[in-house]
Order: structure tokens, then C-alpha cells, then sequence
């Protein structure tokens, strides 16, 4: 027993050395940089909390079908778009289903999303830490029918929120 507690110890110092420093800007000096949305724009900035750990492969978000970025934890991507109906979706190599999100926008605002696991995200993730890997064929089996079929919802927040929630990401590369 105190043979396994030490060699789990070693394997977490180990594995925290592999965890990268934050690299990116932070959002209040981009914002300082790029200004507002340019007229007749709104801006859409997407944000993930973390980091969730040392191997973190992200998440390629798409709007309206073109790739916004990689998102990984602890870090944001933004674009600026048209007023308008939007669709954010999101795959995973990993995982069996892809999030596909609706939402408007209004010309000079920016709207801020926070990206978390989704209800299917964390019941799968459960089932497969208990059961392995039939833990994982059970819950995707169990969870196919499921509202959001994807690995991420797109929480909208408010203003304050966003910014108390991003004082610590960065800008994904």
C-alpha cells in the first residue's frame, strides 16, 4: 500500500512539470489593443476555465462552420461577426457527438460564452471512470438521447461575470 502511495506521488510531481505556462494575452489588454467591434459588428468571445489538467487536447469551436480556434483550459478566442442568427458547433475526436448551438446577435455588443462539459460530457466521463471502457460503451449508449449531444455547452454570461471569469485566461493560440 505505501509502495503504491509513493509511486502515485512520483507520477503527479512528474506529470505537473508537464503542465505550459499561460502565453497568450490576457482579454483586458487585448481589448485595449483592438478597441470595440468595428461598427455594424458584434463580438463573440468564448471562454473556457482551467487548466483541466496536464493533457488537455482542447476543443476546435466553430462559427457558423468556420474554426474560431482551439480552446483550451484556461483560455478564451473571440471573432467579430454580423448581427444575426449564429451557430456555434463542436466536435471532439474523442467523443461521440457534436454540439451545435444557436444564437443572435445585436450590431456593437459583445456577447461572452462560457464553454463547459455538457450533461452528456460529464455522465460519460463518470461511467467511464468507473467502468472503463464498457463504462464507456453504457454511457454513450445511455446518453444518445440527450438534448446536446456534444462534448461542450455554450453558457452565455453577463458582462461582469465574463470579465471577473477571465481575469486569469489567456488568448488560445
Amino acid at each position: 500500500m505505501f509502495r503504491q502511495a509513493v509511486v502515485l506521488s512520483i507520477v503527479a510531481i512528474v506529470i505537473s512539470g508537464c503542465v505550459t505556462t499561460k502565453t497568450g494575452p490576457d482579454f483586458a489588454s487585448l481589448s485595449q489593443s483592438i478597441g470595440p467591434p468595428k461598427a455594424g459588428l458584434a463580438r463573440v468571445v468564448v471562454l473556457r476555465d482551467g487548466p483541466t489538467g496536464p493533457i488537455d487536447p482542447g476543443y476546435d469551436v466553430k462559427l457558423d462552420g468556420e474554426p474560431l480556434g482551439n480552446l483550451k483550459g484556461g483560455s478564451f478566442i473571440y471573432a467579430d461577426r454580423s448581427p444575426g442568427r449564429h451557430q456555434f458547433s463542436c466536435a471532439s475526436e474523442c467523443f461521440p457527438g457534436v454540439t451545435q448551438q444557436d444564437f443572435t446577435l445585436v450590431a456593437g455588443r459583445t456577447y461572452f460564452f462560457h464553454a463547459r462539459p455538457s450533461e452528456r460530457a460529464k455522465a460519460m466521463t463518470a461511467m467511464a471512470a468507473f467502468g472503463g471502457f464498457a463504462g464507456l460503451a453504457i454511457g454513450t449508449a445511455v446518453t444518445s438521447g440527450q438534448s446536446n449531444p456534444g462534448p461542450l455547452d455554450f453558457v452565455l454570461l453577463d458582462e461582469a461575470a465574463a470579465r471577473t471569469a477571465m481575469s486569469e485566461l489567456r488568448l488560445a493560440e
